[in-house]
């Protein structure tokens, strides 16, 4: 369509505007503003009215729409009906359609945006991925603190992430990604599930500013903001005032039009831009122009009006709209307002039919239908007509103020007809709902919009009709809600809440406010549920099936105790509660409780053994013991009975890595791939296989499919860099533990091997820092780090502080670590070195000696894992006592087949360390010393050669 060419009902629209009475100023300051140059300083880009209800912001606001569309603009109109920014931009993107201006990019990405959204839903169906709990990354920290769990994809959590700790959320919504990783191809669109406005927003600025340049101005508008304001004000802020999305065009025009003041902690830097439009009643003035232009001029008729109205916009409007002659009841005793806004109108059928269309809080011609008597079924074109009703999002509703008014009178004047058409509408609700299931499993239909909302109709008008009776039922539904769907708890409580306080039903109005403040309190879902359990009629399965999902709650929230005892609650009321024990078994594997997770599993599948989750974590927990055997066996059953259990491959593959089937454990992490493509914890794990054949390149190109499927996959990112280690390629392995550590990673490991790479490269305060940061993460309790590891690092970084010439700190450093762990390798190697710069290599004999000893009948630990391997220190020790055969036949040792670059590079360093020691560099010593070191340079060159790619 021409966008110069008005609709049907844009020309009615501005019929209506032509006899728009009132709010000179208002209008007068914006058709001045529209005449400006968006250039000019005096352009005014933000407006916000605001008001009370009633007030006349929305007639207001459509008149300033048509002002607008006179001058060339292109214009959208958003109210209410829009639940979240994706949903904003896609009206306005439609809006804008219509006009001859299609966002196409934007269309297109929001089209996949929905298609991978409804993936993602089905993914979360799923079991969980094994493998422990995974530490939070950053990106999961942002999207934490953002509320980003406003998706509604987060477990547990919902639309009241705040009450939530965000390390807490953040562990959830890795979960989430990783859950999403494995079900989507690639890592754009789980970006652009996880994070639909970061990457829609761009897009659609972009070509709304195309748009923008092809008209004088493009004007949005914003009602009932005072209902979308805390959905979209962060948004509108960040497009308006910040570069976050990209450049937006000058002569982009917002309209903001709602009952509050701007929130101050969103808008306060910004209120300077703002033009503020406050609005209240019509002064008497302005109310006699309005009924003048509606040719009401009897005096007496006009002094009712303004009486009864008090000037409020919409009752002036309304009283009104019936054109009444006269004054004749002006002093008429009824003191309902809904008598005064139909005391002119005379047909008994359609004033009733006004009445009961106002008791649904929305309004199509079904649900019209179902409301009225049946003389009236044929007036909604009527009703869709009086100036309090208007439409919103393709359905209509009554002005507030008329509404409650309305609901009022017809629940004093007769109780019985207000519960007999309120049951006539739950029933009509429930049909529909039943219906839209389709024989459809109620966790299946609670992630269907469409029941969802027939089914809120049905408990609005159930309680509304019998509050009593059926508030056992609504309850009843909070419970499936927060086990199926926890994105709609909210609406659920607010359904309640508004029947209680319509119906003026106490007791549904309690429950109602009481289960919304426990949403928004600490304890959120849990802390409904613990509401729930007082409900009215619960019998002993209820109270145990809200036992067992507030257990589940509280592991989410990582309330371990408060877990435990709800399923400990459980488990004594219904001993064979299969979901029970294994929601148990889950608590103890996420604390390492891995003994008494298998005892609970196992139960779990005594009980039910039809069901794969048991299963797959008894062989989970069996994998994570070390048991792999055992664990093989558990998981080849679950394969059996479930070919496509792509975690339950994965799982099987990493055990027969462990028993050195490695082509048989390649297989299986393919299949793995191959049933969810796009895997990074399979992709990263065939990394690992790789890894453990020697085949280092194959590894490393594995550890990139996985990083390219998720980029924010820290752990796979930290193995990468071990294997880049290995092979002598230290500017990746830099590149990779810096990953690791930008992104989060709970384990110190990653920034302490970090370290070893600079350290090989020479970077000796860059090794110390990361020496540092790996004692800090050691020290936070995020990961499970062994006293051991602690000594480790400590006595590294005492090498680095020994080097440095900090002897003082570098023997606080060593003195620290031995008494962790006196006897771990790399302590007493440190000790030995430091004791040799401070005292000289005679002083320090007796500890070379130990260490040789200690070679010699093979009693050093390989530390294949740490820092320093017992090879090295082998070397080196010969070395230091001035054993050349000894060191040479060490050397030659290491020079063999298969021998990793890492490892040859440990004892060159620790060499390059002994000659910076050495007293007499004209030492015979020294020469051999020197021979060494290049020996071990060239085969570390040729290594190196080998393996790159």
């Amino acid at each position: 369509m021409d966008r110069r060419r008005l609709s049907r009902q844009e020309l009615i629209r501005a019929r209506r505007g032509d006899g728009f009475v009132g709010r000179e100023g208002e209008l007068s300051a914006f058709r001045a503003n529209l005449a400006r140059d968006p250039a000019d300083p005096d352009f005014r880009f933000l407006h916000h009215l605001h008001g009370q209800g009633g007030v006349g912001k929305t007639s207001l606001v459509q008149r300033f729409e048509q002002m607008a569309r006179e001058v060339g603009a292109l214009t959208v109109y958003v109210d209410e009906s829009v639940h979240s920014v994706p949903e904003a931009m896609a009206g306005i993107s439609a809006r804008l359609g219509r006009q001859g201006s299609p966002l196409k990019s934007f269309d297109k990405l929001l089209a996949t945006y929905r298609e991978r959204r409804h993936e993602a839903e089905a993914a979360l169906a799923g079991p969980d991925e094994p493998g422990g709990e995974a530490p939070p990354s950053p990106g999961s920290m942002i999207i934490a603190r953002a509320g980003v769990a406003g998706l509604g994809l987060i477990p547990g959590v919902g639309p009241f992430a705040g009450a939530v700790d965000s390390t807490q959320l953040a562990r959830g919504t890795d979960r989430l990604r990783g859950r999403i990783g494995a079900r989507l191809r690639n890592h754009d669109d789980v970006q652009l599930v996880l994070s639909p406005v970061e990457v829609l927003t761009p897009v659609f600025v972009r070509e709304l500013g195309e748009a923008a340049d092809t008209v004088p101005v493009l004007a949005l508008f914003f009602d009932t903001y005072e209902a979308t304001g805390p959905l979209l004000d962060t948004w509108l802020r960040d497009i308006l005032f910040s570069d976050r999305y990209g450049p937006l065009a000058p002569n982009i025009m917002v309209t903001l039009s709602g009952r509050d003041a701007l929130d101050r902690r969103c808008w306060a830097d910004h209120l300077e831009h703002v033009t503020d439009v406050p609005l209240d009643a019509f002064t008497e003035a302005e109310a006699r122009r309005y009924l003048a232009a509606k040719d009401i001029t009897d005096p007496d008729t006009v002094d009712a009006i303004l009486r009864l109205s008090g000037g409020l916009p919409v009752l002036v409007s309304t009283l009104a709209g019936s054109r009444p002659g006269a004054a004749d009841a002006v002093d008429d005793p009824s003191d309902t307002a809904v008598e005064r806004f139909l005391k002119w109108e005379t047909d008994p059928v359609r004033r009733e039919a006004a009445l009961a269309a106002a008791l649904p809080r929305h309004l199509d011609e079904d649900v019209y239908r179902e409301a009225v008597d049946a003389e009236a079924a044929d007036h909604f074109g009527w009703l869709r007509t009086l100036p309090f009703v208007s439409e919103r999002g393709g359905r209509w509703q009554y002005h507030e103020v008329v509404r409650t008014a309305m609901l009022r009178l017809q629940r004093r004047r007769s109780p019985r007809v207000w519960g007999e058409r309120h049951g006539r509408l739950a029933e009509g609700a429930r049909r529909a709902a039943e219906e839209c299931a389709g024989g459809r499993a109620l966790a299946r239909c609670r992630r269907d919009e469409r029941w969802r909302e027939l089914r809120l109709r049905e408990i609005y008008h159930g309680l509304c009709a019998d509050p009593r009776g059926f508030l056992a039922e609504a309850l009843s539904e909070v419970k499936g809600t927060v086990e199926y769907e926890t994105t709609v708890v909210r609406p659920v409580a607010e359904t309640i809440w508004q029947a209680g306080e319509d119906g003026d039903a106490p007791e549904v109005r309690d429950w109602g406010r009481r289960l919304t403040a426990a949403l928004d309190g600490p304890d959120g879902l849990a802390g409904v549920l613990t509401e729930l359990l007082g409900g009215p009629g619960l019998d002993a399965a209820e109270r145990v099936a809200i036992c067992r999902i507030r257990g589940r709650e509280h592991r989410k929230a990582e309330r371990w105790e408060q877990a435990f005892a709800d399923f400990d609650r459980c488990l004594e009321a219904a001993p064979d509660d299969a979901d029970a024990w294994f929601g148990r078994g889950l608590t103890h594997r996420y604390l390492r409780n891995f003994e008494q997770a298998a005892e609970d599993f196992t139960r779990a599948l005594a009980i039910d053994p039809d069901q794969p989750a048991p299963s797959f974590q008894l062989g989970e927990v069996n994998r994570l013991m070390g048991r792999h055997e055992q664990a093989l066996t558990l998981f080849d059953r679950v394969v059996e009975r479930f070919p496509i259990h792509a975690p339950a491959h994965g799982s099987r593959a990493v055990c027969l890595r462990h028993l050195g089937r490695y082509e048989e454990s390649l297989s299986g992490l393919r299949r793995a791939v191959e049933l969810t493509p796009g895997y990074s914890w399979a992709l990263a794990e065939l990394g690992m296989t790789y890894a453990a054949m020697g085949q280092y390149t194959m590894a490393l190109a594995e550890f990139d499919r996985a990083l390219a499927a998720d980029p924010e996959y820290a752990w796979a990112a930290a193995a990468r860099g071990r294997i880049a280690l290995l092979m002598g390629r230290l500017d990746e392995a830099v590149a990779n533990f810096g990953l690791a550590v930008a992104l989060g990673t709970a384990n110190p490991w990653a920034p302490a091997r970090r370290a070893k790479a600079h350290q090989l490269l020479g970077a000796e305060e860059e090794a110390l820092t990361d020496y540092d940061t790996a004692l800090a993460l050691a020290d936070t309790g995020r990961a499970d780090v062994s006293d051991v590891s602690r000594a480790v690092f400590l006595a590294a970084r005492a090498g680095c502080l020994r080097r440095a010439g900090r002897f003082g700190a570098a023997r606080e450093a060593v003195e620290a670590a031995r008494a962790i762990a006196p006897e771990e390798l790399l302590v007493r190697y440190e000790a030995a070195l430091l004791t040799s710069a401070v005292h000289g290599l005679l002083d320090a004999a007796p500890a070379w000696e130990t260490l040789r000893a200690g070679a010699q009948e093979g009693l050093l630990p390989s530390d294949e894992e740490g820092l320093t391997g017992a090879a090295a220190v082998a070397v080196v020790a010969r070395c230091a006592l001035g054993d050349w055969t000894g060191a040479r036949a060490a050397v030659a040792d290491l020079l063999g087949d298969g021998t990793p670059w890492e490892r040859l590079a440990e004892a060159e360093y620790g060499l390059r360390d002994l000659a910076g020691l050495w007293r007499d560099l004209d030492a015979p010593g020294a020469d051999q010393l020197a021979g060494l070191r290049r020996v071990l340079l060239e085969r570390m060159t040729g290594a190196t050669a080998v393996q790159a790619p």
